[in-house]
């Protein structure tokens, strides 16, 4: 089966496109990449995203609008998987654009991704699945993270004796923990990108600080560090999931303006690397992982890639799923399709030990039509084995 994957995270940089076929063979299922491409956001685009999330304050009509634009963006998206595929597919994966994850008390009481998925299923004329977290919520889980099921049949805890991690480093750091005997554990550890790019939209008028050059060139400012590490978010236990609605450059500017001192543009980025760092590692600490399998955007930051293997050393190896098979670039589009692709044969694709779900749902909803209910379903698989 040859499906689409689509996304968009939430840096809201652009889209990645994938295209893979996925072969079942008793428990295992293969996984064959067919390509994946990048289309970066137009900066307009990025700004009217930009000024609906929180804490900004929106209109319906302006939801409307971006909703149907970003379908449109998809679309084109979508239709550039389908060439990778070879010009057929049998279904795309568009999970959207997160605009909102609603968390009250540690608890998630709904999530918003817009997308238009009628707008990508009539571009490419096949199934569309889209709104993958709302199962999840309505079953008593975070909706997040959802990739741990990619990771955890990737990595596999039966063929190790010791823990190991999968992290993600995009706009939010999720980290997936697999042992054997133990269930998976998955949750957001933090910021990794999000607070770097606000700094760098603030001070630079840049996405980003490219290479973390100017995170390089500045020096960790200590009290800003430690207001920040006084977050609560951090010390709050598994489940849990988070995003731009706490970690946002309004909520920089707090951590800012109550040291009572301006701090050089590339100290803030020094700090804000540093603080992504060490909330990162002090997770892979506290769970006695041996190695840590890295994805994201965030690795291609050699100076934030350099202080986690230094704060790992001795304990657990860095490395990247690239040597995996997976392009670290494309990690989570692959996951998604891999969600597709349980969803098609009616298997769950969120881990209740992770999002603490009271059960493992069948995620997403299907445009215009998916799979039908009298479909084959496979056995659950047990690994995934990515071919070459």
């Amino acid at each position: 089966m040859k499906i689409v994957g689509l996304m968009s995270g939430t840096s809201y940089d652009g889209v990645d496109v994938v295209a893979a076929e996925f072969t079942a063979d008793g428990d295992t299922l293969r996984l064959r990449p067919l390509g994946h491409r990048e289309l970066a956001y137009p900066d307009d685009l990025r700004a009217e995203i930009g000024a609906l999330l929180p804490p900004a304050a929106t209109t319906i009509e302006a939801v409307c609008r971006l909703d149907n634009r970003l379908g449109e963006v998809f679309a084109e998206a979508a239709a550039a998987g389908v060439e990778l595929a070879g010009g057929t597919a049998d279904a795309v994966v568009s999970p959207g654009q997160t605009v909102f994850h609603w968390v009250e008390d540690g608890r998630v009481r709904g999530t918003l991704q817009l997308g238009a998925p009628a707008r990508v299923a009539a571009r490419v004329g096949i199934p569309v699945l889209h709104d993958l977290r709302s199962a999840d919520v309505a079953a008593g889980g975070q909706g997040a993270p959802l990739v741990p099921a990619f990771d955890a049949l990737l990595l596999d805890p039966a063929a190790g004796a010791a823990p190991r991690a999968a992290l993600n480093l995009g706009g939010i750091a999720n980290l997936t923990v697999v042992a054997p005997g133990t269930p998976v554990l998955g949750y957001d550890v933090g910021p990794a990108n999000a607070l770097l790019d606000a700094a760098a939209r603030r001070f630079l008028d840049r996405p980003c600080d490219v290479d973390g050059a100017r995170a390089a060139a500045g020096r960790v400012h200590e009290a800003l560090l430690a207001r920040l590490l006084a977050e609560p978010y951090y010390a709050a236990p598994p489940p849990k999931s988070t995003g731009k609605e706490l970690f946002h450059g309004g909520y920089l500017d707090a951590a800012l303006s109550g040291l009572g001192e301006p701090v050089a543009a590339d100290d803030v980025l020094a700090t804000l690397t540093e603080l992504t760092a060490r909330t990162v590692a002090d997770a892979c600490d506290r769970h006695r992982v041996t190695e840590v399998v890295a994805a994201g955007g965030g690795v291609r930051n050699p100076t934030l890639r350099a202080r986690l293997a230094a704060l790992g050393a001795g304990r657990w190896r860095l490395r990247t799923t690239d040597e995996l098979g997976v392009p670290a670039q494309a990690k989570e589009a692959y996951a998604f399709a891999l969600l597709g692709w349980l969803s098609w044969h009616g298997l769950p694709g969120a881990v209740p030990s992770v999002t603490g779900a009271s059960r493992a749902a069948v995620l997403g909803s299907w445009t215009p039509a998916g799979p039908s209910a009298t479909a084959h379903r496979p056995p659950a698989p047990r690994r995934l084995v990515v071919d070459a």
